[in-house]
C-alpha cells in the first residue's frame, strides 16, 4: 500500500480544516487529485490514480467530508460556506501552502466539475487535465442524473422521490416539476436532528445511486449503500446540497469559460455506457477545447472497465512529460 509521506490539516476559513496528503514521488510531476461524490472524500486508491512513480500525488478531502473537519455527517454543521467557488479557492490555497507553481490537475465525476472550475479561474497555474466520467453539473445534468436515468430504472425512481413527499412527481419525464425540489427537500431530511430521519433518507438516496451503475459490467450490487453509515450521511448531504442548488454555477458557465483552456493539454475519458451522466458532456468540451483528446470506452460505464484504466494510464504517461 501506497503511504503519504506528509499530510496535514489547513485552515480555510469559516471555521473549516481541509485533510490533504501527498504521497508518491518527491521530485516527480506534481498533480493533485480531485474525489467525487460531491462529498466522498479521498481514498487509497486516489493515491494509484496517477503512477506514484513518476507523479507527487497530492489529495485532499473537500470541505466537511472525509477527515476535513466540521463533517457533514453531523446536522448541525452549517454546509452555506460550502461551495464550489469555496473549492476553488481551498484548491488554491493547498497548492500555496505546499509551494507548487503549477500541477497537473485529475478529477473523476463531479471532480472533474471542481477540475474544470479550479482550471477555467487558475490556467496559468495547470500544466496538463486528466479528466474521467466526465461531468459539468449543469441543471441540465443534474436533471438527468435524477430524472433521466427514472427512464431505464423506474420503480427505483418512484421510490426515490416518494421519499421526498413532494407531489407532482409520478413520472420520469420532462413534464414533471424540477427536480431540485425534491434534492432540496433531501437535504432537509439528512439535517433532521432525528437520527433514524437522516438514516432513512441516506439509504433511500444510495439506493437510487445503486440502480443507475446497477447494469454496468464493473458496478457491484449495493456500491453506495454498502459504505459506513457516516459516510453515507456526509456523500448524500453534500450531494443534496450541491444537486439541489446547481452545483452554485451559473447555467453553463463551465462550457462558456473551457476557451480559457487553450494551450493546456487534456484528456477526457468516459464509458459509452455511463447512464449517470452520458457522454455529450465530454464531447462539448472536446469542441472547445482545441488541445483536449477524448476517448469514449465502449466497454465502460460510470465505474469504469479494464480498457478505460489502460487509456487512464496511457493519459498519465502525456502528462507525465508535460
Amino acid at each position: 500500500m501506497i503511504e503519504p509521506y506528509d499530510t496535514g490539516m489547513l485552515d480555510v476559513g469559516d471555521g473549516n480544516q481541509v485533510y490533504w496528503e501527498v504521497s508518491g514521488n518527491p521530485e516527480g510531476v506534481p498533480a493533485v487529485v480531485l474525489h467525487g461524490g460531491p462529498g466522498s472524500g479521498s481514498t487509497t486508491r486516489h493515491r494509484r490514480a496517477l503512477d506514484p512513480e513518476r507523479f507527487r500525488v497530492v489529495l485532499f478531502d473537500q470541505r466537511n467530508c472525509g477527515r476535513s473537519t466540521p463533517s457533514a455527517a453531523d446536522p448541525s454543521t452549517d454546509l452555506r460556506a460550502n461551495t464550489t467557488a469555496h473549492l476553488v479557492a481551498d484548491i488554491e490555497r493547498l497548492r500555496e501552502h505546499l509551494g507548487i507553481a503549477r500541477w497537473v490537475v485529475y478529477g473523476g465525476s463531479w471532480g472533474a466539475t471542481l477540475a474544470l472550475a479550479y482550471a477555467t479561474n487558475h490556467p496559468d497555474r495547470v500544466r496538463g487535465i486528466v479528466l474521467v466520467a466526465v461531468t459539468m453539473t449543469r441543471r441540465s445534468e443534474v436533471d438527468w442524473l435524477y430524472r433521466g436515468g427514472g427512464r431505464f430504472f423506474p420503480e427505483a425512481w418512484q421510490r426515490f422521490v416518494a421519499h421526498a413527499g413532494l407531489p407532482g412527481y409520478a413520472l420520469p419525464t420532462d413534464s414533471q416539476p424540477p427536480i431540485e425540489p425534491v434534492l432540496l427537500r433531501y437535504g432537509q431530511l439528512l439535517a433532521d436532528p432525528d437520527p433514524a430521519v437522516r438514516e432513512r433518507a441516506a439509504e433511500e438516496w444510495c439506493a437510487w445511486e445503486d440502480a443507475l451503475i446497477s447494469e454496468e459490467s464493473n458496478g457491484r450490487p449495493g456500491q453506495y449503500s454498502a459504505g459506513e453509515l457516516r459516510q453515507r450521511l456526509t456523500m448524500t448531504r453534500i450531494c443534496a446540497h450541491y444537486f439541489g442548488n446547481g452545483a452554485f454555477l451559473a447555467d453553463g458557465e463551465i462550457l462558456r469559460d473551457v476557451p480559457k483552456l487553450t494551450g493546456i493539454p487534456g484528456v477526457l475519458v468516459h464509458g459509452r455506457n455511463d447512464v449517470s451522466g452520458p457522454a455529450i458532456t465530454p464531447w462539448e468540451i472536446a469542441q472547445a477545447w482545441p488541445e483536449a483528446r477524448l476517448h469514449v470506452v465502449g466497454n465502460a460505464g460510470h465505474t469504469g472497465s479494464e480498457t478505460m484504466r489502460r487509456v487512464l494510464s496511457e493519459a498519465a504517461d502525456t502528462m507525465a512529460r508535460t
